[in-house]
């Protein structure tokens, strides 16, 4: 068994912003989610994707919850979530490492540590550090949004990959 978490946060305020682009990912792959975990939950052969719907700030604890119940290893977890130190248009697979200041992989760290993969999918970065939360709150622009299909799609290829 793996996870698969894609990481965001819950309500239509959020669906398009810049910090759900780990919640778009999973949704491109045409899934039937039901609640569990905390979070919305879906399983395919054995893959188990999870969206936590806690806020991004407590993700770690529908991911504990989802690795505790079905006995999955953190070597056995991937998240998929958006990193302000990439340009706009990156997807990077990267095993272990910190948090990056990142709320969401803080979190995930705080419950289960650092040794777990993830997909970094590059959104670039604010002018100045003040304006981080309100950055990754906002929705991408026209042009990004446009490009938005391919980049997911070389998130989905580097999961398939991570997966066999």
């Amino acid at each position: 068994m793996k996870l698969i978490v894609g990481l965001g946060n819950p309500g239509d305020q959020y669906a398009r912003t810049r910090h759900n682009i780990g919640f778009r990912v999973l949704d491109s792959l045409g899934l039937d989610f039901h609640k569990g975990f905390q979070g919305l939950v879906s399983k395919s052969g054995d893959l188990i994707y999870l969206k936590p719907q806690t806020f991004m700030n407590r993700s770690g604890d529908s991911v504990l919850a989802a690795l505790s119940f079905h006995k999955i290893k953190p070597e056995d977890l991937i998240v998929i979530h958006d990193e302000l130190d990439l340009p706009f248009g990156t997807v990077r697979l990267k095993k272990s490492g910190g948090h990056a200041g990142h709320n969401g992989l803080r979190d995930i760290i705080r419950v289960i540590g650092p040794d777990f993969t993830r997909i970094r999918m590059g959104i670039g970065k604010p002018e100045h550090k003040t304006q981080v939360a309100d950055y990754v709150l906002s929705p991408f622009s026209s042009p990004e949004e446009s490009q938005l299909p391919d980049l997911i799609e070389k998130a989905c290829n580097c999961l398939h990959e991570w997966a066999k």
